[in-house]
C-alpha cells in the first residue's frame, strides 16, 4: 500500500509505516508544504494514495465520499504533540492492516478507530 503523510506528520511517522511494509512519504519531503487542502487532495489522489493526516478539512464525508478515493485516515489524538500522534498511529497498526481501510474515511483516536465505508451496489 502506498500512503502519503500531510505535512503536519514527520519522519518518525514515516518510519513507523516503512516498518510495517508500507510504502510512505510525506509532502514535506517533496517540497509541498504550505499548500492549501485542495491541491494536497488533487496530488494525493494523482499518486493514488492512502492520505494519513491530522487536518480536519479531510473529515468532511460528502466532500469525500467513501469509495471515491484510495483512503483517508484522520488521527485525532486528544493531546497535541508528535508522541500523541504516534501512539494512535501504533494504535491504528495494532488493529490491523491498513489495507482494511482502504477506500474509506477513518478516524482514530487512542481508543477505536471509525470508519465510513464505500456503499455497496
Amino acid at each position: 500500500m502506498r500512503i502519503k503523510l500531510d505535512e503536519n506528520l514527520g519522519r518518525p511517522h514515516v518510519a513507523l509505516l516503512r516498518r510495517y511494509g508500507y510504502e510512505a512519504d510525506r509532502l514535506y519531503d517533496e517540497g509541498l508544504s504550505g499548500i492549501d487542502d485542495a491541491a494536497v487532495w488533487r496530488h494525493v489522489r494523482q499518486e493514488k494514495k492512502f492520505l494519513i493526516t491530522l487536518d480536519l478539512g479531510f473529515s468532511d464525508v460528502r466532500r469525500h465520499r467513501p469509495g471515491t478515493h484510495p483512503g483517508i485516515l484522520l488521527l485525532r489524538p486528544r493531546r497535541k504533540g508528535r508522541g500523541s500522534v504516534m501512539r494512535v498511529l501504533r494504535q491504528v497498526l495494532a488493529e490491523g492492516r491498513l489495507d482494511a481501510l482502504e477506500g474509506c474515511l477513518a478516524v482514530a483516536d487512542e481508543s477505536r478507530t471509525r470508519s465510513r465505508r464505500p456503499k455497496r451496489r
